[in-house]
């Protein structure tokens, strides 16, 4: 059920390990597809727009729980590529812990505070309602958020990426079944979109659970491992929450222009809704080599073989190059089509119009957010959490400017640039700060083997005759 990633081809292990990956976050992104697709087919634009005015909140709320899961992740990852399985024990016993308190607490706070959010982020109030009920189930089944990422990522971290799909594929099944029938037959509305997604999610963590449970015995705890101990959640919470907060400073720009597009009105709402979900399907194979890449660096640095790092990198980097023309083709031949799953009726041709435009405008510059996801989780596997903030800064300040300068001047246009032009701020940060992080590592590693009295090319030289 484990996979070691610091032995053998670095492109052979980063493609076998990102295709499950890939496939877990196709049905992933089905969860949602399929909500939007139903809500907007037989609820009308309306609900649509709806349920897209909350995009952006929900990017900022679950990309801060997903970024924590993916932190805690990482210092389990290190430990397995370092064999230290008693210590690896520890960081996921008190990553569960610390899951449990950040649970509560967001799911409180988001629950108590929905309403005043949307009001305040400007949600036009032909659809203020129909936001409201959608999203604060999403929030309230926050927990089950945290069970399945976490779980997830740890399975990730010792090389498992199959386990997580097989679970996802059935929820996913699960979630159009219970879509259907929650709108179509109980009637109950995006309400019932959003109830359809926290039960399949919460079936994938349980199930992830049980799984640990019965067939993963190098995560079965014992007692004194399940002791909470402050200095493994120090180092915990010194990976999580960078790069939760990472997930938010990156959503806060998103929130912006989100802002500026719920301006424009519902038609611009409900286009780049259309267009976005469209544009998720699109970009997750760029989010299967980051969560592979943020493995990979994490065992590798854990078993120091940083000689790989470089080699996994330009690696990674060129599959993602390779599949932005393929989906740059998709998005122009098929961009009508596919958003046409979306909408019928009145107005459904002038948002289809708009939402082609949506996306033409982000594939164009899919390359750039390869980079992003890729140097930017290879930082994060490296352990240095903190470059991917300020890496996420660069994204809010990007998001920031166009919603504050581009949309109220070139109106949906500058809208569409909102994405393409935080990668680029991103990439301008993140890949000198790779090669920096490099470099750090390197010294860290001769330093060691000099008071050790080991001379580091040793090392360096036995990697890479392996």
């Amino acid at each position: 059920m484990t996979k070691d990633l610091t032995q053998g081809s670095p492109a052979r292990l980063i493609l076998g390990f990102a295709l499950p990956l890939l496939a877990g976050m196709l049905f992933q992104q089905l969860y949602n597809l399929v909500d939007t697709m139903i809500v907007g087919r037989f609820l009308g634009v309306q609900a649509l727009a709806g349920v897209g005015a909350t995009g952006s909140i929900n990017f900022l709320v679950m990309g801060f729980c997903m970024g924590i899961c993916s932190g805690f992740a990482i210092p389990v990852a290190q430990q397995f590529g370092a064999r230290e399985e008693g210590r690896m024990r520890e960081f996921v016993a008190n990553g569960a812990w610390l899951s449990i308190a950040f649970s509560v607490v967001i799911t409180v706070l988001t629950v108590v505070y929905c309403r005043d959010i949307l009001l305040a982020m400007n949600t036009p109030e032909d659809c203020l309602q129909e936001a409201y009920d959608y999203i604060v189930v999403i929030f309230a089944g926050i927990p089950f958020t945290f069970l399945y990422n976490l779980l997830s990522g740890y399975l990730r971290s010792l090389g498992d990426s199959r386990t997580p799909l097989y679970f996802l594929i059935l929820s996913s099944v699960l979630n159009v079944v219970l879509d259907l029938t929650l709108i179509l037959v109980f009637h109950m509305g995006v309400f019932g979109a959003s109830l359809a997604t926290v039960i399949s999610q919460a079936i994938s963590g349980l199930l992830c659970l049980l799984f640990i449970a019965v067939k993963v015995p190098i995560l079965h705890l014992s007692r004194d491992e399940m002791r909470m101990r402050s200095r493994r959640m120090t180092e915990l919470c010194r990976y999580g929450v960078p790069m939760g907060l990472q997930y938010s400073i990156t959503a806060i720009g998103s929130v912006i222009l989100q802002v500026a597009v719920n301006s424009l009105g519902s038609m611009a709402v409900a286009a780049t809704t259309a267009g976005g979900k469209v544009l998720n399907f699109l970009a997750c194979p760029f989010d299967a080599l980051g969560s592979t890449m943020a493995t990979y660096g994490a065992q590798n640095v854990g078993a120091s073989r940083y000689d790989r790092l470089n080699r996994g990198l330009f690696a990674s980097s060129a599959m993602g190059f390779a599949y932005s023309a393929l989906a740059f083709c998709i998005a122009w031949f098929f961009g009508r089509m596919l958003t046409g799953l979306f909408v019928s009726g009145e107005g459904s041709e002038e948002l289809i119009g708009l939402a082609r435009q949506y996306m033409i405008a982000n594939v164009s510059f899919y390359p750039l957010l390869t980079l992003v996801n890729v140097v930017r989780f290879t930082i994060q596997g490296m352990g240095f959490s903190m470059f991917a903030i300020l890496a996420g800064v660069m994204e809010m300040v990007a998001r920031g400017v166009v919603g504050v300068l581009l949309v109220p001047v070139w109106g949906f246009l500058g809208a569409a640039l909102g994405s393409p032009l935080a990668w680029l701020f991103a990439d301008a940060f993140l890949v000198p700060a790779y090669f920096r992080c490099r470099r750090l590592l390197m010294t860290r590693a001769h330093h060691l083997h000099v008071l050790a009295g080991t001379p580091v090319e040793g090392r360096e030289g036995m990697a890479r005759g392996q």
